[in-house]
C-alpha cells in the first residue's frame, strides 16, 4: 500500500478509536443513504440485488451493508482500518448475509471471487483510482456494476481537479474540535470517465447530489458503471512478435475453481505458455512451460492438443497450439518475473485484457466464450472442443 493511502488508513484507524472510546453508535439505516442525508437516489438505483455477490468497498460502520444484506443479498464489507473493522464487527457480524474483511481493498479483489456488483459510499476518493480500478475492473464479473460516490465540491467551495492527483482535505473527529488530514481523490467527472473508460468499464451515469442547507457548498457525485458482458483483448506491445517466437503453446489449465490465467507485467491476463524447443513435442512443451512459469506439475500424457491457431501480426504469421491440462499437482506460484498474480478465474468472469494469443485459445477450446480478439484460423485435430 502507498504511503499516503498508508496515511489515510491510520487516520480512519484514529478516527475509528476515538468512536469506540465515546461509546456513541448511529442507529441502523432505515433507508438508503449516500454522502448528503436526502439527496440523491435510494435502493432502487440498484435494482434487485436478492441473491447477487455485492462488495461494500470501504464498509466502515457496516450500516450500509447491513442494510443491503437484508434484502437477500450476500455482503462483503471491506475496510482497511482495524478500528473500524471492530466497530463494525461488534455490531454487525451476525447479519445473515453479510461477511466483515478487514483488508486493503486492491488485494481483496485480487483475491476474491469476482462480484456481480461493487458500491462505495464516499469510500473510493481515498485510494489511488489508478491502483484500484485495475482490480475493481475485474473484480467484477461481466456485466456487473460498479456505483460509487464521490466528493466534487467540499464544505468551503473548492471543487474537483482534472489532473489525478490526491489533496488534503479535513476530517474532523465527532465531538471535538480535533482535525486530521486525510489524502483524497477529488476528481472531475471527466477524469473520473476518463479513468472508467480507461481500465474497461462503460460510465452508464452521472448524478449530483448538493448539500440542502443554505451556505454550504458540499456536493458530491453519484458515478454508476459497468464491466461489458464480453472480455477484450490486446498485444503485450504494439511491435510483432520475432519470428523465432512466433510458434507456441497456450497451456488451458481448467479445474472446479475456473481457468489459470498470470498478470504479465505488461498489463495482459494470459494461459502459461511458450515456443517449444528443439526436439520437443507440443505436449511436452506444454508441460515444461507450465511447470516453469507456475510451479504446476502435469504428465504430457495428460496434454490433450486441441488444433492449430494461425493469424498474421504485421508479416509474421503466428502459430499458435492450444492445450488442455486436467491433471496437475502443486499449487500456482510466480517463478518467472514476467507473469506475476496466477490465479483460477471462474469462466464467466474472466479478466481483460487477455493476451491475444491466450484469448483464441480460450475461444478455440470453448466458441461460446464471450471474448474480442483478432480472428484467426482454427484447424482442430478432432472434433471435440471444451470437455
Amino acid at each position: 500500500m502507498p504511503d499516503i493511502e498508508t496515511e489515510n488508513r491510520d487516520t480512519w484507524t484514529a478516527y475509528g478509536r476515538h468512536q469506540l472510546t465515546r461509546g456513541i453508535e448511529l442507529p441502523e439505516l432505515d433507508r438508503w443513504a449516500w454522502d448528503v442525508p436526502g439527496a440523491g437516489p435510494g435502493l432502487e438505483v440498484f435494482g434487485d440485488v436478492k441473491g447477487l455477490r455485492v462488495l461494500d468497498l470501504g464498509s466502515g460502520l457496516g450500516r450500509h451493508a447491513a442494510l443491503m444484506a437484508a434484502l437477500g443479498a450476500r455482503v462483503t464489507g471491506v475496510d482497511s482500518s482495524p478500528t473500524q473493522h471492530q466497530r463494525a464487527a461488534a455490531r454487525c457480524s451476525a447479519t445473515p448475509g453479510l461477511r466483515l474483511v478487514c483488508a486493503d481493498a486492491v488485494s481483496h479483489l485480487r483475491d476474491a471471487e469476482p462480484y456481480d456488483l461493487i458500491y462505495s459510499v464516499s469510500g473510493m476518493p481515498f485510494t489511488d483510482p489508478r491502483r484500484l480500478l485495475p482490480a475493481l475492473a475485474n473484480g467484477l464479473k461481466p456485466g456487473g456494476r460498479l456505483l460509487f460516490s464521490a466528493l466534487h465540491t467540499d464544505s468551503r467551495g473548492v471543487g474537483p481537479t482534472a489532473t489525478v492527483t490526491a489533496r488534503p482535505e479535513v476530517l474532523r473527529l465527532p465531538g471535538t474540535e480535533r482535525e486530521h488530514l486525510v489524502h483524497m481523490w477529488v476528481l472531475a467527472p471527466a477524469a473520473w470517465e476518463a479513468l472508467l473508460t480507461g481500465h474497461g468499464l462503460v460510465l452508464e451515469s452521472v448524478a449530483t447530489l448538493d448539500a440542502p442547507q443554505p451556505g454550504n457548498a458540499a456536493s458530491y457525485r453519484l458515478y454508476a458503471a459497468r464491466r461489458p458482458e464480453r472480455v477484450p483483448s490486446r498485444p503485450r506491445t504494439s511491435a510483432p512478435p520475432p519470428p523465432n517466437a512466433a510458434v507456441g503453446v497456450g497451456v488451458i489449465v481448467h479445474g472446479p475453481e475456473g481457468v489459470l490465467l498470470g498478470l504479465h507485467r505488461r498489463g495482459t491476463w494470459e494461459l502459461a505458455g511458450g515456443k517449444p524447443e528443439p526436439g520437443e513435442t507440443f505436449a511436452e512443451a506444454a508441460a515444461r512451460e507450465l511447470a516453469e512459469e507456475a510451479g504446476l506439475v502435469t504428465d504430457p500424457g495428460d496434454v490433450r492438443l486441441l488444433g492449430t491457431l494461425l493469424d498474421r501480426v504485421g508479416d509474421v504469421v503466428r502459430v499458435t497450439v492450444p492445450a488442455v491440462v486436467h491433471r496437475w499437482s502443486g499449487t500456482p506460484q510466480q517463478r518467472e518475473e514476467t507473469i506475476r498474480a496466477w490465479r483460477f478465474w471462474p469462466l464467466d468472469a474472466l479478466p481483460g485484457p487477455l493476451f491475444v494469443p491466450s484469448a483464441q485459445c480460450l475461444a478455440a477450446w470453448d466458441p461460446a466464450l464471450p471474448l474480442d480478439h483478432p480472428p484467426a484460423s482454427f484447424h482442430p485435430y478432432d472434433s471435440t472442443r471444451r470437455g
